[in-house]
């Protein structure tokens, strides 16, 4: 067995970012940006008011002063006029600032009787303008590379830029093996269960930027797991579910040999997900996860989210762990990392009573992976640990 840590690196030497094609700004959310992208204007590209109110020279701005408005000027519609000693121009929030104005003062500070205003006995310190270029100027450069948040979506299209260059998404196929199994609406037989993990693993490739590929069972059989691999063709990254321990009808090792698969490893040194398994097959990188349902997604967090973060060309790293304090006190650990479904509770992380890794309702409630080092001593209460934020 090896540590999650070295498979992490293992699986890491099968991939390279996947190549790189230009969106539209309204395609782009969620997808990771692979080149920097220049800003092809300042903003805001003029000095423009921050408030409603009239615009004027700094100089005018006094308690109690009377001053002529000379017209306005609104959003897209500015002023050609020029303000002058002694007049104001009225003002609303976005328009370009008229030229000779230098100061905004709000309209709650005015009183304005026809075309003339008398300024209030105290006025807030101002200017209330936005100075040209104070956000951004020509030039600025958004970063890469960085999964593309709402807010990168909004500064791209500000600095002008219509299409990004990001990386393609991968597109994943999802396995399940097992006669044990039947889909979701289907009528098992008596010795029959629903299929499960395939549909909490292809919501985590999605939410994590994938195109996920639910292929049919792949049963109990060398020539049906060998057909349903066939399916896979063109995928990116292969993920098998079940099949990949060492008993009789444990076929997903053997089969993919025989189909040429380069396998990197076999065996984790963690608890939940023991028999895991990962190559090359043919262009695709490959993915053997454990049976169990709880097991294949931890796996998932721990294994397969990092994967497809460097298949869209973010660094290849770990998932990134938190500290937190522990809620409770723990028995040493075995000589496996333990991922422990935890509550997030006032006290700190409390691990629930069982941790069976058939146990899909205590994940379901969990809110973190508590992580306790292989060969880890007993813990008290309050302790520091790191774990994982489901």
């Amino acid at each position: 067995m090896i540590s999650v840590e070295e498979a992490l690196a293992h699986l890491f030497d099968l991939l390279a970012p996947l190549p790189v094609e230009e969106v539209a700004l309204a395609e782009a959310a969620n997808r990771v940006l692979a080149r920097p992208v220049t800003a092809r204007r300042d903003q805001p590209p003029f000095a423009a008011s921050a408030m409603d109110g009239y615009a004027m020279r700094a100089a005018d701005a006094q308690p109690g002063a009377r001053l002529r408005v000379v017209g306005e000027a609104a959003a897209g519609r500015g002023a050609s006029s020029r303000v002058e000693p002694g007049v104001a121009m009225r003002i609303f929030t976005g328009a370009p600032l008229p030229p000779g104005a230098d100061r905004v003062v709000i309209q709650e500070d005015v009183c304005r009787e026809g075309d003339r205003i008398v300024l209030g006995d105290r006025l807030d310190k101002g200017p209330h303008v936005r100075p040209a270029g104070a956000d951004f100027t020509a030039g600025h450069t958004l970063s890469a590379p960085r999964r593309l948040r709402p807010a990168d979506l909004a500064l791209a299209a500000a600095m002008n830029v219509a299409r990004l260059p990001v990386h393609r998404r991968p597109d994943v196929a999802l396995i399940a093996t097992g006669d044990e199994l039947v889909m979701p609406g289907e009528e098992p037989g008596p010795d029959q269960i629903i299929a499960s993990n395939a549909f909490g693993l292809r919501a985590m490739v999605e939410a994590e930027g994938g195109i996920a590929r639910l292929l049919p069972i792949a049963r109990d059989t060398e020539a049906s797991l060998e057909t349903v691999l066939g399916l896979a063709e063109g995928a990116d990254l292969i993920v098998t579910i079940g099949g990949a321990s060492v008993g009789d009808y444990d076929l997903v090792g053997p089969v993919a040999a025989r189909l040429g698969m380069d396998q990197a490893f076999y065996k984790v040194a963690m608890r939940p997900g023991k028999p895991l398994m990962a190559g090359r097959l043919g262009k695709a990188a490959m993915l053997g996860l454990p049976g169990n349902p709880v097991s294949a997604l931890i796996c998932g967090h721990v294994f397969l989210l990092p994967v497809l973060r460097a298949l869209q060309g973010l660094p290849a790293a770990a998932a990134p762990r938190r500290r937190g304090l522990l809620g409770c006190d723990l028995p040493e650990n075995g000589p496996r990392e333990h991922y422990m479904r935890a509550r997030l509770s006032p006290e700190g992380l409390v691990p629930f009573d069982s941790q069976d890794s058939a146990l899909l309702t205590v994940l379901a409630e969990a809110q973190a992976l508590l992580i306790r080092p292989a060969g880890d001593g007993p813990r008290t209460a309050g302790e520091s640990v790191e774990y994982l934020p489901l």
